[in-house]
C-alpha cells in the first residue's frame, strides 16, 4: 500500500471519527433537551396538614427542616388552596382537573364506596401517560374501588389502574377505616385466600369485638364515630372480619410508605414518571413510629409531623442519590387544613401549647373560612425554579392543566387552567377567581375577596371543635386587611358584595 493512499485513508477515518462524535454530541445534548423538557413530576401530598403547621409557614414551635429547604429553595405560596375542605373532594379535583361540587359523589367516602372516578374520565395520570410518562400512585387514596359491594379477597376493578396510574399501592380510604389492608394493583397484599376479609359499614359480624362491646381491647380511645372493629388496639370506623395476614401495622405505615416511593424513583428513573406520593400523617389515628414518639412534646399529632418530614428529608435524599433531583418538578401540598380531634382522644388538643395549625387563619377542615382549603402550597425544581415567595392565588385543580402544558399537551375539557408559569415562579399573576367548597357548601375567593353565602346549618362543628362559616346571611372578607376574617364587610361595602354574588352566580353556572 502506497504512502499516499495511506494518508488519504488515515484523512478518511478521520472524519468518519469527527462525523461519528459531532453525531454523538449531538444526540447527546438533544436527549438532555428531550429529558429536560419533559422532567419527572413528584406530587408529595399530606393529610389534614394545617396552613401554620410548618416552620416555613410561621409554626415556631415546631421544626419541620426538610419541608422548609422545599420552601426556601422553590416558591412558597401564601395563597395556595385545595379546592375542599375536607380530603375526598379534594382529591377528586386534582386527579381529575374538575371542581368536586359538580360531582354530587365527591363527598367523603366511606371505605367500600365505589370508584368516584369515572374511568372514562379525563385524569392527570392519563394526560401525562399519553406524553409518555410512567404513572404511579403510593399512599392513601379515598377516592372509592370497584363498582359496589368489592370482594376483597379478588382483584379489584376498577381501581387507580383503571383511571390512569400504570401502578398503585395503596391503603383504599383512610387509616381510621376498615378494610386495614395494603392494596397493590388491585390486590390485597399478603391476602391469605383461607382467611377471607368481609366487610360492613352498617352491620358488624357475629362475635366480632367493637369499640363498644370490647373497650379493654383498646390501645387508643375513641372519642367519636371510631367505635366500630378494633385493628392493633385502634378502634375504626366500619366492621372488618379476617384479612389477619393482611392487616398493616400502623406505626409502620410512614416508613413503608416511603419505602415503596423510593423503590418506585429507583426502579423508574430511566424514564419521565409522574409519582403521586400520598402521605397519611397527620390524619387520625396518629400513631407515630417509636423513633418519633414524644419528639414534638405536642403528643402524636405533632410527632406524625415531624415523622413526615423526616419522610421527606428521605425522599429527597434518594432523588439526590439516583442522580434525577435536578430533573424533578415537586409540588408539595395538603388535602385541606386543619384538625385536632377528629374522633380520637390523642392529646391533640391538651398538648397544642402556643402551636396554631391554622396560622392565624380562621376555621379548619369541614370549614369554609380560609384554614379550611388555604394549605401549604411549594413548589421546587433544583436549579429550574429561582427561590421565592408569591402571593399568587394557586389551586390543586390546575396540576392537570399546567402539567399538560409543560409536557406540551393542551386541556381545555375540565376546570383546570393553565398556571405552569406561576408554580413555576415566572409570574405571579394566579387566579382571578376560585369557587372553594366545605361539605357541598360553596364560595368566592376573587381577588384580596371572600364572599361565603348564606346557608342552614350549625356555625360550629362542636365534635370537632371548628367553625364551619355557616351562617344564614352573606359574609364578606378582605382577606388582605383581616387574614383571621374577624370583620364580615357584607352589610358596610354592598358594592362588592353585589360584584361578588354576580361572579359567583356566573361561574357556578
Amino acid at each position: 500500500m502506497n504512502s499516499r493512499f495511506q494518508s488519504r485513508l488515515f484523512i478518511l477515518a478521520m472524519l468518519v471519527v469527527n462525523f461519528s462524535c459531532k453525531n454523538s454530541a449531538k444526540s447527546s445534548h438533544a436527549d438532555i433537551e428531550v429529558k429536560t423538557s419533559k422532567p419527572n413530576i413528584v406530587v408529595i401530598y399530606l393529610d389534614d396538614l394545617g396552613y401554620g403547621d410548618l416552620s416555613s409557614y410561621g409554626a415556631t414551635e415546631l421544626r419541620t427542616p426538610h419541608i422548609d429547604a422545599l420552601a426556601t429553595g422553590g416558591v412558597k405560596f401564601t395563597n395556595g388552596y385545595a379546592t375542599s375542605a375536607t380530603c375526598t373532594p379534594s382529591r377528586y379535583a386534582m386527579l381529575t382537573g374538575m371542581y368536586p361540587w359538580k360531582n354530587k359523589d365527591a363527598k367523603i367516602l366511606p371505605g367500600d364506596a365505589p370508584l368516584l372516578i369515572d374511568t372514562q374520565q379525563h385524569t392527570l395520570p392519563k394526560l401525562l401517560s399519553k406524553a409518555g410518562y410512567q404513572t404511579a400512585i403510593v399512599g392513601k387514596w379515598h377516592l372509592g374501588l370497584g363498582s359496589g359491594n368489592v370482594n376483597w379477597n379478588e382483584t379489584i376493578k376498577p381501581s387507580p389502574n383503571e383511571v390512569g396510574f400504570d401502578e398503585s399501592y395503596i391503603l383504599a380510604a383512610t387509616q381510621d377505616r376498615v378494610p386495614t389492608v395494603y392494596i397493590e394493583n388491585g390486590d390485597v397484599v399478603n391476602l391469605d385466600k383461607n382467611d377471607p376479609i368481609e366487610v360492613d359499614y352498617k352491620t358488624n359480624f357475629e362475635g366480632e369485638p367493637t369499640a363498644i362491646s370490647n373497650p379493654e381491647m383498646q390501645t387508643m380511645k375513641w372519642h367519636h364515630g371510631h367505635n366500630n372493629s378494633i385493628v392493633n388496639g385502634i378502634p375504626r370506623i366500619g366492621y372488618m372480619k379476617g384479612g389477619e395476614a393482611a392487616k398493616w401495622s400502623d406505626v409502620d405505615m410512614a416508613d413503608h410508605f416511603l419505602v415503596k416511593a423510593q423503590n418506585y424513583v429507583k426502579t423508574h428513573k430511566a424514564k419521565p414518571f409522574f409519582l403521586y406520593y400520598a402521605m397519611q400523617q397527620p390524619h387520625v389515628p396518629r400513631t407515630p413510629h417509636p423513633r418519633f414518639v414524644g419528639k414534638s412534646g405536642m403528643g402524636p399529632r405533632g410527632d406524625v409531623i415531624l415523622e413526615a418530614d423526616w419522610c421527606i428529608g428521605e425522599f429527597m435524599k434518594t432523588l439526590e442519590e439516583e442522580g434525577i433531583l435536578e430533573n424533578t418538578l415537586i409540588v408539595f401540598s395538603s388535602d385541606n387544613g386543619p384538625v385536632l380531634n377528629d374522633g380520637y382522644y390523642d392529646d391533640a388538643v391538651e398538648k397544642l401549647g402556643n402551636h396554631d395549625p391554622k396560622g392565624g387563619l380562621r376555621g379548619g377542615k369541614y370549614s369554609l373560612f380560609e384554614a379550611g382549603t388555604r394549605v401549604p402550597f411549594i413548589t421546587y425544581w433544583k436549579n429550574h425554579i429561582n427561590p421565592s415567595v408569591s402571593d399568587a392565588i394557586v389551586c390543586q385543580i390546575d396540576l392537570l392543566a399546567s402539567f399538560g402544558h409543560l409536557v406540551g399537551i393542551e386541556d381545555n375539557t375540565t376546570d383546570s387552567k393553565n398556571y405552569l408559569n406561576t408554580l413555576l415562579g415566572e409570574t405571579k399573576k394566579g387566579r382571578d377567581h376560585l369557587i372553594i367548597e366545605a361539605k357541598s357548601n360553596t364560595a368566592l375567593r376573587s381577588g384580596d375577596w371572600l364572599m361565603i353565602p348564606p346557608y342552614k346549618g350549625s356555625a360550629m362543628n362542636k365534635k370537632v371543635g371548628t367553625e364551619t362559616g355557616v351562617l344564614l346571611q352573606y359574609q364578606l372578607f378582605n382577606l388582605n386587611e383581616d387574614l383571621g376574617q374577624e370583620n364580615n364587610l357584607a352589610e358596610s361595602n354592598p358594592k362588592k358584595l353585589k360584584d361578588m354574588i354576580q361572579i359567583f352566580e356566573r361561574l357556578k353556572q
